[in-house]
């Protein structure tokens, strides 16, 4: 066992998050700093999301936003908010050079050609649920861009496959919030404590069980899916399984990563591609679970393995325990 990994395991629950990215320094890829503090800026962005959704019934700032994203969904006020205030703690870090975002249709170019990474990131998602005090998540993967360092960003530093994430993680605002991330020696989870202003390692070396009795799918589409996936539901049900369903995708993947289970949004008579998006939501989220001992598939392929063609790219979402994803995909 190498010095960094055995640094990593032996850290005691309680650690706080930059303690830990400080003794875990060596086993980043590219150990220069750059990735530590990158890190550390989506946590402080995380922390000011959490504050505001926190009081967003006093502030009076829940609901739509009265626009549209590039996805053609209402936005809502919060889902803006929070788009500002990860760009800003990413801009001013200065450790990115450039961010896909679910509420910009074109790159956002940070104008730091000397910085090294590129992030993909769904700022809110679930966004629709805080009206209604459901939990909601943020998602992001960080690559490194494949320019020279100093030149502008080009459309071939953003539109990498999930094999050259070099990190990926998802904050999880709920009864409690949760910073969860890889860069890709397993998988930790770290837990707010507000009253500190810290997240504490809470979750060490998370593991997602090979096989759950949990099914996570918007069954109100179920006429059209593929008959392979109705045949898989009728085998949960068959089998009694539980169907749980958030309808915010971080929240299911966090159930499912730690108690076992499936989720998935197969492709549709309304959704032909499927419906959720391959740069800032799947790729990160099949990263962890992979990580973490499961798997990730668009019914036929590792998503990972998808090379992008757009920014906002769409494919068909199979996630969750490793036996479990392949008897949904075998159809």
């Amino acid at each position: 066992m190498s010095k960094a990994e055995n640094s990593r395991i032996a850290l005691p629950v309680g650690t706080n998050l930059d303690r830990f990215i400080m003794k875990n320094q060596e086993s980043f890829p590219f150990a220069s700093g750059e990735l530590s503090q990158l890190i550390r800026d989506l946590a402080y962005a995380g922390k000011v999301v959490n504050r505001e959704i926190n009081r967003a019934g006093l502030a009076d700032i829940t609901g739509a936003y009265g626009a549209d994203n590039v996805q053609g969904e209402a936005q809502q006020n919060l889902d803006v908010a929070a788009n500002i205030r990860f760009t800003r703690a990413l801009q001013k870090g200065g450790e990115v050079a450039a961010i896909i975002s679910e509420e910009n249709e074109d790159i956002i170019d940070l104008n730091t050609p000397s910085a090294k990474y590129i992030i993909a990131m769904d700022p809110l998602d679930g966004s629709s649920n805080i009206d209604v005090n459901v939990s909601v998540g943020t998602i992001f993967s960080i690559y490194r861009r494949v320019s020279p360092v100093g030149s502008p960003v080009t459309m071939e530093d953003v539109l990498q496959p999930g094999t050259a994430q070099i990190a990926a993680g998802y904050i999880l605002y709920g009864s409690s919030t949760m910073f969860v991330y890889t860069t890709g020696k397993g998988v930790n989870g770290f837990t707010y404590e507000p009253s500190l202003g810290e997240y504490l390692l809470s979750h060490q070396n998370m593991k997602m069980p090979e096989d759950g009795t949990i099914y996570s799918v918007n069954e109100g589409g179920s006429k059209s899916f593929p008959q392979s996936v109705t045949d898989y539901i009728d085998k949960c049900k068959d089998r009694g399984y539980s169907a749980r369903y958030i309808g915010s995708l971080v929240a299911d993947f966090h159930r499912n990563l730690l108690k076992g289970g499936i989720y998935f949004y197969p492709s549709t008579a309304k959704a032909p591609n499927g419906k959720l998006r391959l740069m800032y939501e799947c790729n990160c989220l099949a990263m962890i679970a992979e990580q973490a001992g499961g798997l990730a598939t668009d019914g036929k392929q590792r998503i990972m393995e998808i090379q992008p063609t757009s920014l906002h790219q769409r494919v068909p979402f199979f996630i969750g325990s490793k036996n479990m994803v392949k008897e949904a995909s075998e159809g």
